[in-house]
Order: structure tokens, then C-alpha cells, then sequence
């Protein structure tokens, strides 16, 4: 979908056009068959459009909700944009970091994208100037802030962010370009615009929040900075760098709870596997807190370089899931294919860290047959591999 193509879908006839695809995609209908409908009465640019728009639509509803159906995507704005929960919690952040809720304050968001933290951050309070380099993109992001009744909160444009001037705003808040032509970019070096131009804007602002993967490598976030991984529902979504506030360090919120983990100094000592086993949220982990983690259930980690935590007794924390463990073995195909196949295991959760086993070519090794379920960890203590047979262990 070009410029052209998006702008006609704005218009009276794209709009009806629209409408009869999101039916159309909404009953299922074979996307041949939709367009052959669509093409007696539009163009088939127009038909094209509107068919594409109503299938990101209906995938937006799991980041966007009841905000998706009205609102307009590009496939890679739809991909590196972020879950509404997590922009919101973003943005009541930025509120409270800058003091609470000003007359007004100035947020400056430079890398828009199809503008979900616009959108997030206008319903916050703040008054949003948006820039995007690329002008489709920033002509959808214009058209979600009309379609959601915040034209007056938010202004969009087309411009480079790196020619922007954050000093006369009170947030600056940068989203840079994680995906290319070959997919996802995790070298934040290869950023567009690359890390350095993000902090060199991050430095000409009062303050600054910087989305990035969460896989950052920690030595780049700048001193006195702090660091916060969010998960949303038990998946790591992003981590933002908070530049120029009161907050400082690692942390690890966790959605929809808004559970907030930081450092306590808590040294986790190591030991052998007990009966229970603790998969940390992975918020946590990202944040180098597992140790906090082991704190609060009373529990050792079973290598120092593994993030899985045991104990010899139950403990419940929403900061982790926990496994009862009901055997554990040096790991071999055979002896684990025995072992589940004795207790007639049909449905095994497979799960690795630190194992370098292939897991899907080892569910087809393992050849999986009967009526039960178990959880099978594939991990390592030291330099030797074991698997670890577990059961969910309800938390109270």
C-alpha cells in the first residue's frame, strides 16, 4: 500500500470499501473470493487496500483491542508497535517521573511508527509533537489520532528525528527502527537512527524514555539511567531507558499486575535440585534480578549461570511459575523417551535453558503416546545436561 492507495481509503469510497472488507475478513470469507466481491463496485488498487487494511485490523486486536477495528496499520508499523497495556503503563510513568500531571507537558516522539504511544501518551495528558521519517507511515499515524478523537492532543509530521530539537519539550520519547528488510535488527548499533543519534537526542532533552528490544546489552544503557523490562502476560515485550529522571538502575514491571521488581542486594546461593523448580518471569531475568526472585521463595539456583531457581518447599510469587519436579536425569533421548513413555505422556510442555538440544526435533525423537501431560525442562548444572520431569504446581 503506497501513499496514494492509503489516502483514497480515506476518502468516502475507501471508507465504504473498508467496511465491506472488515465483513468480509471478519466471516472468513476466501481472500479470492473477497476481493472478487470488492472488485464489482472499487478499483482493484482500492480493493487491495481496503482487503489489507481489514486483515491488520482484525491481527491489531490483540495489541490495540477495542482501539483496532478504527484504526490503520502498515504491516511493519503493526509489528513494531506496542501492546496498548504496555504503552499506557509507559506513559502514567512518564507522568509520575516528571512530577504528576502538569499543565499540559510537552512530549516530543520522534520514530512514531503508526503512532500507538502517541495515542497512549495524549490520553495520559500530554501534548504530543510526532514525527515519523517515512510519510505513509506518518499519515496513518495522523489518521489513528483523528480516528481515536485526539487531534487536538497530538500533531504528527514527516521528519528525520535526527534533525529534530527535543530541548524545548519536557519529554523526549524515541522509538528507533528495530526491523529491516531481512527482519528484526538486534545489533541497537544498526538502530535507524542508530544508538548513538538516539542519545545524543536523549542528551538534548530534559528528560527521555528510549524503547529498545530487551535484549540491549546492559553496558549500553548510559549511567545514572535506568533500565525497566516489561512483560506483558508472562512474555517480555520491550525495555525502556529512562534518561534525565529520578529513576535509576534495573527494573522489572510486570503486566497486567503492574508488579515492580529492583535490586535488593540479595545474593542467591547454589545448590542441588530440590523438589520444586521456579522459572522466573522473564522481566526478571532480562533485569539480572533472579536473585530476587530466589529470595522470595526461599529458594537456590541450580547453576550460577542458569536462571532457574529450586527449593525443597512451595512458595508462591507471581514473579515466577513454579514446576514439582518428579525426576531428574543426566539427559538422554532413550532414557527420557522411557521415561515418558512409562508414564504414558502424550502432551509434554518442553522447555530449555542452557540445553542446546533441538526441541522440536526432540518432541518427534520422543515419539509421544497416552492420556498424560508432564512439563519436561531440558537445562544444565556445570557442564553437563539433564532433564528435569515436572508437573504444574498450583500457586496459592
Amino acid at each position: 500500500m503506497d501513499l496514494d492507495a492509503f489516502r483514497d481509503l480515506l476518502e468516502p469510497a475507501g471508507q465504504k470499501a473498508l467496511a465491506e472488507a472488515m465483513e468480509l475478513v471478519a466471516a472468513g470469507t476466501d481472500p479470492v473470493t473477497a476481493a472478487t466481491r470488492l472488485r464489482r463496485d472499487h478499483s482493484p488498487a482500492l480493493t487491495s487496500a481496503a482487503l489489507t487494511q481489514a486483515a491488520l485490523r482484525a491481527r491489531a486486536e490483540a495489541k490495540f483491542g477495542a482501539d483496532a477495528p478504527v484504526m490503520y496499520f502498515t504491516p511493519q508499523g503493526l509489528e513494531q508497535a506496542t501492546r496498548s497495556p504496555v504503552a499506557e503503563h509507559r506513559a502514567a510513568r512518564a507522568q509520575r517521573l516528571l512530577g504528576g500531571p502538569a499543565a499540559a507537558p510537552r512530549v516530543l516522539d520522534v520514530c512514531c511508527g503508526i503512532g500507538g504511544d502517541v495515542v497512549a501518551l495524549a490520553r495520559a495528558g500530554f501534548a504530543v509533537d510526532a514525527v515519523d521519517l517515512d510519510p505513509l507511515t506518518a499519515e496513518v499515524a495522523a489518521a489513528n489520532v483523528s480516528a481515536l478523537g485526539l487531534t487536538g492532543r497530538a500533531r504528527i509530521r514527516t521528519a528525520d528525528a535526527v534533525e529534530t530539537d527535543p530541548s524545548g519539550y519536557d519529554l523526549l520519547f524515541a522509538d528507533p527502527a528495530r526491523r529491516g528488510a531481512r527482519g528484526r535488527i538486534f545489533d541497537p548499533m544498526a538502530y535507524s537512527p542508530t544508538w548513538p543519534a538516539v542519545l545524543d537526542l536523549a542528551g538534548r532533552a530534559p528528560a527521555a524514555c528510549v524503547k529498545v528490544a530487551p535484549g540491549i546489552p546492559h553496558e549500553l544503557v548510559p549511567g545514572g539511567a535506568e533500565a525497566e523490562w516489561i512483560s506483558h502476560r508472562r512474555e517480555v515485550k520491550e525495555a525502556a531507558i529512562w534518561i534525565g529522571t529520578a529513576a535509576h538502575g534495573r527494573r522489572a514491571t510486570m503486566l497486567p499486575s503492574g508488579a515492580t521488581l529492583t535490586p535488593s542486594g540479595a545474593e542467591a546461593e547454589i545448590g542441588p535440585i530440590g523438589r520444586y523448580l521456579y522459572e522466573p518471569d522473564g522481566a526478571a531475568i532480562r533485569a539480572h534480578l533472579v536473585a530476587e526472585v530466589a529470595a522470595m521463595v526461599g529458594g537456590r539456583l541450580i547453576d550460577p549461570q542458569i536462571a532457574y531457581i529450586t527449593a525443597d518447599h512451595p512458595a508462591s510469587t507471581e514473579w515466577a511459575s513454579r514446576y514439582e519436579v518428579s525426576e531428574v536425569m543426566p539427559f538422554s533421548l532413550k532414557r527420557l523417551r522411557g521415561a515418558l513413555r512409562d508414564r504414558r505422556i502424550g502432551n509434554a510442555t518442553i522447555k530449555k535453558r542452557g540445553s542446546a538440544v533441538d526441541v522440536e526435533r526432540l518432541r518427534k525423537d520422543l515419539r509421544l503416546s497416552g492420556e498424560n501431560s508432564a512439563v519436561v525442562v531440558l537445562t544444565r548444572v556445570g557442564d553437563r545436561p539433564y532433564a528435569l520431569l515436572c508437573d504444574h504446581s498450583e500457586q496459592h
